[in-house]
């Protein structure tokens, strides 16, 4: 293989479909035409021939636009760096800043919510709001025959939270995006006739490749769903057209609900038609087993549950055909190397399936050619992230019979809250920035649904909540303007101080004892 195949698709794929969004289907010979010719366009707007590694973010709603943008940005040479649509503005422009975008691209009413940023920062907006259009009617020099991208080219930066505060990039080349996607399409057993239900984010590397790039290379197509509606993905998942979903545990306990809610006549055609299906997936988060085991009850299906992370893509999974043990994330995929290592000592308690000091818990490090390049931009943490070429996941796992079981964050100020990895330090630098707040702390309280509740314990600046409840009434919508809303508390203490060790430093744990007790009423 001489460069990246997902982008090329066989000249007999043209007719077969690749997405279905808005009530309409699209074929991958649509789609390499419209790719092709965006592809055309971002390069004639570029003067050049080859976007030389220039990244280009783009913002829109999932569907057609998003496919073409992306496979058009690596086609012209560039580097993909996607944008949250549920995103504040202040998060979209620091991702277009840290990642020094030379163009920016939106679709839609949600994609013109980058077009003030791009005239701000002197840099081009594109509308891609009508692929076939909107690039045909390009009038532009022509750039010269498409650049040669090869493998080890940087093909996209994903952002993701850190302990150090704000998110940083991970950069994956072209070669990583598709040993990840291999050791998928084999682990998984994808084919050409699947058809998954997508109802995943396109920002994460969960939507991206697991749920996207994977069934496009295999040649399957890929259903939009559109804004998650539990009764919408009920009937869609009964109605015998879909063969693969993949989702987060609270899209799942969202499911689960809904089924509870509903007459006995919809329960029994819906446990029937979901029966059909092919693959179930959990991931991003831990599945509490009471879930893996009604969902089972009530559709037949054992869920497949997996590990991956932004910097690894996917590194465990519990078998396709096999036994898929709740409360586990399986076994090394395809191509991954795992070690199991006491990070005090370097000492290696496990490898791959073979535990060396049984029932001891140590941190994952994973390497494989699907470990990403670097953190864009940030040499000093890119060579703390890798020991002797190994990465440290910061993820602490057991070894059971030849199954991992995951034991949470090795750092308690990484959160995992509704599938997504959040920087509580990121969170405490924004909130001491409220003229009431004097101090904070922010934690993972337990969450059935949602793995962890972001919660926030507060000091706040002397007469600045008169009332128990004032302050948090008051911090809420100011958060909600700045940050993603899956990063906002959940749950507000206002406290005198914080507790802390005879060094000053702040006790997390006993922060999050703070949220056990009653609060008084406002």
């Amino acid at each position: 293989m001489t460069g990246p195949t997902l982008f090329h698709p066989p000249a007999e794929r043209s007719d077969r479909v690749a997405v279905l969004s808005g009530g309409a289907s699209r074929t991958y010979g649509e789609l390499e035409a419209a790719s092709r010719l965006w592809a055309r366009h971002l390069r004639a707007a570029a003067g050049a021939a080859d976007l030389d590694g220039a990244r280009v973010a783009f913002l829109m709603e999932p569907g057609f636009e998003y496919v073409v943008t992306q496979w058009a940005i690596w086609r012209a040479g560039g580097i993909a760096v996607p944008l949250c649509p549920g995103h504040p503005a202040r998060e979209i422009e620091y991702v277009i800043d840290d990642a020094d975008c030379a163009a920016l691209i939106g679709a839609g009413k949600t994609g013109r919510r980058v077009e003030g940023p791009a005239r701000e920062r002197g840099i081009p907006f594109h509308d891609a709001s009508d692929p076939d259009a909107s690039a045909s009617a390009f009038d532009a020099p022509d750039p010269g025959p498409p650049p040669p991208v090869g493998l080890d080219r940087p093909a996209m930066i994903l952002y993701t939270s850190g302990t150090t505060g704000r998110p940083k990039g991970v950069v994956t080349t072209h070669r990583q995006i598709e040993a990840h996607i291999r050791s998928l399409l084999d682990a998984w057993k994808w084919e050409r006739d699947d058809r998954i239900l997508h109802v995943l984010p396109l920002h994460h590397t969960h939507g991206i490749v697991n749920a996207l790039c994977c069934p496009l290379h295999a040649g399957a197509a890929v259903e939009f769903g559109g804004s998650f509606d539990p009764a919408s993905t009920w009937e869609r998942l009964a109605s015998g057209d879909i063969s693969v979903f993949m989702a987060v545990p609270t899209i799942y306990a969202k499911l689960l609900r809904a089924w509870d809610a509903a007459e006995d006549a919809t329960r029994r055609r819906w446990s029937r038609g979901v029966r059909a299906l092919r693959l179930m997936v959990s991931g991003s988060a831990a599945l509490p087993v009471r879930a893996f085991e009604r969902w089972e009850e009530i559709t037949g299906h054992r869920l497949l549950e997996r590990y991956g992370m932004t910097e690894i893509g996917m590194g465990l999974s519990n078998p396709y055909d096999g036994e898929r043990r709740a409360g586990t994330v399986g076994q090394p995929l395809p191509g991954v190397g795992l070690r199991l290592v006491r990070p005090a000592t370097g000492c290696v308690l496990a490898e791959g399936v073979e535990a060396f000091d049984p029932g001891e818990s140590g941190e994952i490090r994973i390497r494989g050619p699907m470990v990403f390049s670097e953190y864009w931009r940030r040499p000093e943490e890119t060579a703390a992230a890798f020991v002797d070429g190994w990465f440290l996941t910061g993820d602490e796992a057991v070894l059971e019979d030849g199954y991992y079981r995951l034991l949470g964050r090795r750092s308690v100020d990484i959160l995992k809250s509704g599938g997504y990895k959040i920087s509580a330090v990121e969170i405490e630098e924004l909130l001491r920035t409220h003229a009431a707040v004097r101090d904070c702390a922010v934690v993972g309280i337990p969450d059935e649904d949602w793995g962890e509740r972001i919660a926030a314990a507060i000091v706040p600046e002397p007469g600045a909540a008169p009332r128990p409840n004032s302050l948090p009434e008051r911090l809420d919508p100011w958060v909600r303007e700045r940050l993603a809303r899956y990063k906002v508390p959940r749950a507000w203490r206002l406290v005198d101080d914080l507790p802390r060790n005879a060094m000053g430093k702040v006790q997390k744990p006993a922060v999050k004892a703070l949220f056990d007790i009653p609060i008084p009423p406002s």
